[in-house]
């Protein structure tokens, strides 16, 4: 269900291409985050003058906001090369150890869902961050020893969307911790501007403020957006974006004025009329809507935590009054415990 989502920021399969292809490659070419840009560039240029690896770096938020791109914009102002891989993808320590002792002079290695990484495969980037060398053990048993290797200097990048699941041992070695916020607007529709002109898509200046106003406050949401609105004017508009073309494709697919799809709207509906408003705990909730609840909590809900229409309670998931209005309800302490 999730993979169908025009508006989930999480990454698919089919969204790297386009990302690499509209990626923003310096930090002037990056926009809006603009207090992180400013604490990387002052970084940045302070371990280029003293010829030493930028200090590591962790680089934190929902997904979609471009910790990714960050990275490799950070290889590229240092100019160095970047080696890429994830958590889940280092499934034991060799792995990790074959990649570190690869890494040439200052170079970049990034963890994307740097959280992922299993214990045993964290414990080696202890001493790699620390004191720049990695333990293996040799043999087994009786004769089993110790060997210490010497790595080049390098920058750790980790990425993550739940900063909250890092150990403590592995968070306090990053020097520099970032955390990158849902963008405004303005900045959505710069984004879209820049990237229909790398499209060739023709879009005037309404229509791209459209297309930004329902992403989500993300970067991802945005691009993907535009390119569906894309579609729609090449089979319906003669193939340009206006205020009222991106109206009606976005309309087409669901996406309201504040971002919401179909499967937003149902989860509100159902937190309304199968639990009375709530309290719910998310496991019926999940039960109720045939969604995994992790989904819910990772997926669905910060955004509709963020517009203020739902809440966490310590019993569970409750409509606000903004989410009543939202549904064209009257909130209940409004009308004598009744809905209208």
């Amino acid at each position: 269900m999730e993979t169908e989502r025009i508006v989930s920021a999480w990454k698919r399969p089919d969204d790297w291409d386009a990302e690499v292809s509209l990626r923003p490659r310096t930090l002037d070419e990056y926009i809006g985050q603009d207090k992180v840009k400013e604490h990387m560039d002052l970084f940045i240029t302070a371990a280029k003058q003293r010829g030493e690896p930028l200090d590591h770096v962790l680089l934190y938020g929902p997904p979609g906001l471009g910790k990714t791109s960050l990275a490799h914009i950070i290889a590229t102002e240092l100019g160095v090369g970047i080696h890429t891989t994830s958590g889940p993808a280092i499934e034991r320590q060799g792995d990790l150890v074959a990649i570190l002792t690869s890494l040439q002079s200052n170079d970049v290695l990034f963890i994307d869902e740097i959280h992922r990484l299993s214990r045993s495969v964290e414990e080696v980037l202890y001493p790699a961050m620390e004191d720049g060398a990695v333990d293996i053990v040799i043999g087994k048993g009786p004769g089993a020893r110790s060997v210490r290797i010497d790595l080049p200097p390098f920058t750790l990048i980790g990425a993550t969307t739940r900063a909250g699941m890092l150990t403590s041992p592995l968070r306090d070695r990053f020097g520099v911790m970032s955390r990158l916020e849902l963008y405004q607007t303005k900045d959505l529709q710069s984004i879209v501007t820049r990237a229909a002109g790398i499209l060739g898509v023709d879009i005037d200046e309404e229509g791209a403020r459209e297309i930004a106003k329902r992403s989500r406050g993300t970067p991802r949401v945005a691009n993907r957006l535009l390119k569906r609105v894309r579609d729609y004017a090449q089979v319906r508009a003669d193939n340009r974006i206006t205020h009222e073309v991106a109206t009606e494709a976005l309309s087409l697919f669901e996406i309201d004025d504040n971002g919401l799809d179909h499967l937003d709207r149902r989860i509100l509906q159902t937190i309304q009329r199968v639990f009375g408003g709530g309290p719910v705990g998310i496991e019926s909730l999940a039960a109720a809507i045939g969604e995994e609840a992790d989904t819910i909590e990772d997926v669905y809900e910060p955004f509709l935590l963020q517009l203020g229409l739902v809440q966490r309670t310590a019993r569970g998931r409750c409509i606000t009054s903004l989410g009543y209005q939202y549904l064209g309800l009257t909130p209940p302490d409004a009308a004598g415990g009744e809905l209208q």
